[in-house]
């Protein structure tokens, strides 16, 4: 696959210096093992992180710590950086095959190359650059983040020491698909309860979904 550098730019109103960079940010390991947007991704979650956090502190001067951390949460998940790709039709853009000459372009794919196309603008533009960027990409969740949604996983964390005293307990039951594709599944329970089943393409999915079946299940939404 050619990628359109040139129309990518445009699509993100960014122009950067080395289009190599942004090259590697595009491409997904399944197409090379030595060049792809692993290391990017990591830098650009670091830089997201920062610019992000920053601004929250500069919007809620006077919010706790645990609130903030909410605010962040909800900001940098895999989630909200899938979308944000999607809504910039990032996907189109995505190098990636497998032994059948495809691979889906899931949730995770979308958020790890949304990352390392951040982790590519910082490096080619420095830092005022991408903090620009980040803060127009993420400004509808900027807006939404007035508005704290608390977790399935959070909500029966608190309900359980409520009632309980004690935490729910999670265990991981099995994984399968390709490595790069997996599968989770992960069941939890608290006192009293029985076993509840949740399924995610990562751990931390599985476990929100595995509590947000929970919940149903005792009617709390």
């Amino acid at each position: 696959m050619t990628i359109n550098i040139n129309k990518l730019e445009k699509k993100l109103q960014i122009k950067v210096k080395n289009k190599n960079l942004l090259v590697e940010a595009l491409t997904h390991k399944s197409i090379d093992q030595n060049f792809n947007n692993e290391r990017l991704e990591f830098l650009g979650d670091r830089v997201i992180g920062l610019i992000l956090s920053k601004k929250l502190l500069d919007l809620y001067p006077n919010k706790s710590e645990g609130d903030l951390d909410k605010r962040f949460a909800k900001l940098v998940n895999r989630k909200t950086c899938a979308s944000i790709a999607l809504l910039h039709g990032i996907e189109n853009f995505i190098n990636t095959i497998d032994q059948n000459h495809t691979t889906r372009i899931n949730e995770k794919i979308l958020s790890d190359t949304c990352e390392a196309i951040i982790g590519a603008i910082y490096v080619d533009k420095g830092f005022n650059y991408v903090k620009n960027f980040v803060l127009r990409l993420w400004d509808r969740e900027i807006k939404k983040s007035d508005i704290t949604v608390v977790d399935p996983k959070t909500k029966l964390q608190e309900y359980s020491l409520k009632h309980f005293k004690n935490l729910p307990i999670y265990r991981f039951l099995s994984s399968k698909g390709p490595k790069h594709n997996l599968t989770f599944k992960i069941c939890v329970s608290i006192k009293g309860s029985k076993k509840f089943v949740g399924v995610g393409n990562s751990k931390q999915k599985a476990e929100q979904n595995a509590a947000e079946n929970l919940l149903k299940n005792i009617d709390i939404n």
